[in-house]
């Protein structure tokens, strides 16, 4: 009848398997590297900013990890084509793609220049598209994609949660494209199915951030059923599980993890 000889546990494990996180040095980024590299992957993390993933990769390397850092702009194949070369090159094949990189060139709202919001949906949604497919080509059968969505893209705005500051959440530019990310991801579901992989979409909620004015804090808290903004590791379980063959018949879903954000 098929099925695993594993135990649960070892099914959460991702040792002997290479993983490629995106935009790696960010705040969801770098709990997602933590949490692959943890679990035991050979793990790439690739963006525009080497440096940055440099020092990321060394500070995991101290602690054991395979972690190694790679230049790659989402909006230029060429540079894509590179990240995939060098991971066939030196590992064999690709298991585990978590498209996290985001750019956020819309400064001032609905009514930004519309170069601004030409070059948003030029990185995250032409982008996502160029860097899925060029590593779709060379992952291995069974292995898993996740994409790094948001609640921005499954609700509207709240004008509630920024009562009190200077914030705002006017911009459209980012709820079009994190919204599209979601049934990309079961167009994704559909393509890479008959060769066995998997692809899911995580939408997590606000992150707790020292620059947040605590009038956001308390807002957004209480808009939660569990009263308070994501730390910086409430991703990581959902990651492991999504990438790992604990889920191995999960595919084509758009998965909240935001403290109950939008169940209310």
């Amino acid at each position: 009848m098929g099925g695993s000889n594993m135990t649960i546990l070892e099914t959460f494990s991702l040792k002997n398997k290479v993983a490629l996180v995106t935009g790696g040095a960010g705040n969801y980024g770098r709990q997602i590297v933590q949490a692959v590299a943890e679990a035991g992957a050979r793990t790439y993390v690739a963006s525009r900013n080497l440096e940055a993933l440099e020092r990321l990769a060394a500070e995991h390397r101290g602690l054991g990890h395979d972690v190694r850092a790679l230049r790659m702009d989402q909006t230029d194949e060429p540079s894509i084509f590179a990240v995939r070369d060098t991971i066939v090159r030196e590992s064999g094949k690709l298991h585990i793609l978590v498209n996290n990189a985001v750019a956020r060139p819309v400064k001032r709202g609905y009514f930004d220049d519309a170069a601004a919001i030409d070059e948003s949906l030029r990185v995250n949604g032409t982008g996502l598209i160029l860097v899925t497919r060029a590593l779709g080509e060379v992952m291995a059968d069974g292995g898993s994609i996740v994409n790094i969505g948001s609640t921005m893209g499954l609700v509207g705005v709240e004008p509630s949660n920024y009562r009190g500051t200077d914030m705002n959440g006017w911009y459209p530019d980012y709820f079009f494209h994190k919204g599209g990310m979601g049934n990309l991801t079961r167009f994704l579901a559909s393509y890479y199915g008959p060769r066995g992989i998997r692809c899911n979409c995580v939408h997590p909620g606000g992150l707790r951030a020292e620059s947040q004015p605590e009038a956001f804090v308390k807002n957004y808290s209480e808009r939660t059923c569990l009263g308070r903004l994501a730390y910086d590791t409430d991703l990581m379980g959902i990651i492991v599980f999504l990438v790992s063959d604990a889920s191995v018949y999960v595919t084509g879903t758009n998965i909240p993890v935001d403290g109950g954000y939008t169940a209310k």
